[in-house]
């Protein structure tokens, strides 16, 4: 298997912490030197290890962000 090689350029923030200490974040993170992507995914304490996530460009984000706020929570 490849080695992925990631740079985290900005925390944006952690949603959410689980009982094993991951947390789920959401950053702004380039893959193999591309364009940075804000991504989200569960991250071990130290980045040294991640879960599956979701990657999305800026216009992606903005359309997640009208989704959400469309909810009625």
């Amino acid at each position: 298997m490849a080695e992925i090689n990631f740079e985290i350029k900005e925390t944006i923030g952690a949603i959410s912490q689980s009982p094993k200490g991951w947390n789920k974040e959401l950053n702004l993170i380039s893959w193999n030197g591309k364009e940075p992507k804000y991504d989200l995914r569960d991250w071990a304490p130290e980045h040294e290890k991640m879960g599956k996530g979701v990657t999305l460009n800026v216009e992606e984000l903005k359309v997640l962000r009208d989704l959400l706020n469309g909810l009625e929570l």
